[in-house]
């Protein structure tokens, strides 16, 4: 019986991370799960497990680069051999005009978004590189094309998740990795609740009046990306919900 591949989804404990976790499970994949919030974490290990996968659960956060160290240098046997890699973890806080911004919040996001992602990419694409097979897969944002008003900061995290991704694809051009990113627009999940706060009132209104994505339209289309053929590699997909046609052009009915 041929061996189940292995995807490693970090901020796999909600929203997009957590539907790529229910996505891959039920293409047969194991799974390493990585998160910041125990309870979710477990919970999220139990659903994927129901799909028949074994699941590896590892708390900690990716801004942290020891513990991303520790935790990745304690995979053993099977589990060293990654083939999907999904750099999830990311987040927005705040919206406010650049020059009035939070700069503890700067550094959170460029600490997650940009830093975290580079980390596990180190980490991980060594050995992708070593057994020449593997696809990095990035989760950026339609934000990363062009800023839009008072998304200024998280905007630049976003469009470095694209030059990190591009960068990286053709470091890997002589191997058989492949490197892609995904750039969704609006997508209802935790995601406004945390750029605002916890205000859920506020976040309400970002989807008003559109019908935006979901985490499970997303996590179709990073499974689509890693199921394509090995000779295939879908570089960039941006995913809009029917009535956006960009970060700042959106249809309200």
């Amino acid at each position: 019986m041929k061996e189940k591949k292995i995807a490693l989804i970090t901020g796999a404990t909600s929203g997009i991370g957590e539907a790529c976790a229910r996505r891959f499970a039920k293409g047969g994949y194991d799974l390493i799960l990585t998160g910041r919030n125990e309870e979710r974490l477990m919970a999220v290990r139990k659903s994927a497990e129901t799909e028949g996968a074994e699941v590896l659960s590892l708390l900690y956060d990716v801004r942290d680069r020891e513990a991303c160290i520790e935790a990745v240098s304690s995979l053993k046997g099977k589990w060293q051999q990654v083939d999907v890699l999904v750099n999830n973890a990311g987040l927005a806080l705040g919206l406010e005009k650049e020059y009035l911004g939070d700069m503890d919040e700067w550094e959170t996001m460029i600490d997650t978004n940009i830093k975290g992602l580079l980390t596990m990419t180190r980490l991980v694409v060594p050995g992708m590189v070593e057994r020449n097979h593997g696809h990095v897969i990035n989760i950026g944002s339609v934000a990363g094309d062009a800023a839009y008003a008072n998304g200024n900061v998280y905007c630049a995290t976003k469009a470095a998740v694209k030059a990190v991704t591009d960068g990286l694809r053709i470091d890997l051009a002589d191997t058989a990795v492949r490197v892609t990113n995904i750039k969704p627009g609006l997508v209802e999940t935790n995601f406004s609740v945390t750029r605002f706060r916890g205000d859920k009132g506020k976040a309400d209104k970002v989807y008003e009046g559109i019908q935006p994505l979901v985490g499970d339209d997303i996590a179709d289309v990073v499974f689509y990306a890693a199921s394509a053929p090995e000779h295939v590699q879908i570089a960039e997909v941006l995913v809009l919900a029917t009535h956006q046609a960009s970060g700042s052009v959106i249809h309200r009915s």
